[in-house]
């Protein structure tokens, strides 16, 4: 174990060094101040979760023998014990451990309960959101922060080099004018809806600022790594039924929401229903579709179809090239808004948001006649960079983290 060690602190060392990453993204500065002794963070693939990991690594100022990075699908850690490793560290005086890709690791969820109920020592791991990583038993023994794609603000500060201020909900629902205003003046010539339209198509993963020219290549390859290497070993899937996923996904893509009944949906890419609420839950969970249910299901049991969306609008790009635009807006607002806020689909107007506001998405001449009457109705407007009274630009919803 020992040499084990010694080898995994000089990788250690070189991907620490390596980091040269220096935008924080929100998560930065909630995980540093956090005093939790076990700390995760879950969110898809290619979302920042290692940057994040390293980026904290390097602020807590520890001496090199204090701190460990490994990543649980290196190969000198195949059949290893975490809870050994770490207990080791931790003898020679290891303070902080820093987990990549846990759910690779042997008995993971058993392993990290050892740690923490007999190790003295600080950690934070990180994993796919289609594992285990957002089971109720896990989230409730730690500290857990999901890490989503870029929001449209934190694209624009990467895009410009520049910093600037993320709004709540409420305050962009009762202060919007005045909160464009400040964001177009600190653009100053930068055209908001510019920026916006090239978000829609290459802005969710930050990988895009590293690679520009292969980024429509490495998000097909992020979706085949979640589908094949994720799904596919965690549950067993067969390549078969890969293919079926893959189909379901374009079936979304090129279709409206409530295009498709699930009925149709299961004859299009060759399911029983039953077998396509499974694939739904766990596209779902791999965040690469989004399943939005009725409103009135929380209350009873209704024969509504549900909608679904693909999780961003960046994976339309990799899988159906014409997109409908009305589709992409439904799920920009989708994206950005359910990330703080709980989302249903209502029968009049698109969304109900936080269970409170209703909201129609659509686009400069969207007109208020179908949530007149509503109160706390609000429509989401493309094409706008300034909204007015109730009509709000769809891009500012990109503010809120």
């Amino acid at each position: 174990m020992k040499n084990l060690l010694n080898n995994l602190f000089e990788l250690s060392h070189q991907k620490i060094q390596n980091q040269k990453e220096s935008y924080h993204r929100f998560l930065f500065d909630i995980i540093v101040k956090n005093n939790s002794k076990f700390s995760g963070i879950y969110g898809s693939r290619g979302v920042g979760k290692t940057t994040l990991l390293l980026q904290i690594a390097t602020s807590f100022k520890l001496k090199n023998d204090e701190l460990l990075y490994i990543s649980c699908d290196h190969p000198l850690l195949a059949g290893v014990s975490l809870f050994e490793l770490t207990q080791e560290f931790s003898k020679y005086g290891g303070k902080c451990i820093l987990i990549d890709e846990v759910h690779e690791a042997l008995n993971f969820e058993q392993e990290l309960k050892s740690i923490y109920d007999f190790l003295d020592i600080k950690v934070l791991f990180s994993g796919s959101s289609a594992i285990k990583l957002t089971n109720p038993s896990f989230t409730r023994r730690y500290a857990m922060h999901h890490l989503p794609i870029l929001s449209f603000k934190e694209y624009l500060e990467l895009s410009l080099h520049t910093t600037l201020q993320s709004y709540a909900l409420e305050d962009i629902i009762s202060n919007h004018s005045d909160i464009a205003n400040t964001i177009l003046q600190e653009l100053g010539d930068e055209k908001v809806l510019k920026h916006f339209e090239e978000y829609l198509k290459i802005g969710a993963y930050p990988f895009y600022f590293e690679n520009k020219q292969n980024y429509t290549q490495m998000v097909l390859d992020t979706i085949n790594t979640i589908l094949y290497a994720d799904l596919g070993s965690l549950y067993n899937i067969s390549g078969e039924k890969i293919i079926v996923l893959r189909k379901l996904l374009t079936s979304i893509c090129v279709s409206n929401p409530l295009e498709l009944s699930v009925e149709t949906l299961a004859q299009k890419v060759g399911a029983s229903k039953v077998t396509l609420y499974k694939y739904i839950e766990l596209l779902h969970k791999a965040e690469l579709l989004r399943h939005v249910v009725f409103e009135g299901k929380r209350f009873k049991s209704l024969q509504k179809p549900d909608k679904l969306y693909l999780a961003n609008t960046t994976l339309f790009s990799s899988l159906c090239m014409e997109p409908k635009i009305g589709t992409i807006r439904e799920t920009f607002f989708a994206s950005q808004v359910s990330v703080k806020s709980s989302l249903y689909y209502v029968d009049r107007g698109d969304f109900l948001v936080a269970q409170k506001y209703t909201v129609e998405i659509g686009g400069k001449n969207k007109s208020f006649e179908q949530i007149k009457d509503i109160e706390n109705s609000f429509i989401a407007a493309d094409e706008i960079e300034m909204g007015f009274k109730n009509k709000i630009p769809l891009w500012l919803f990109g503010f809120l983290y």
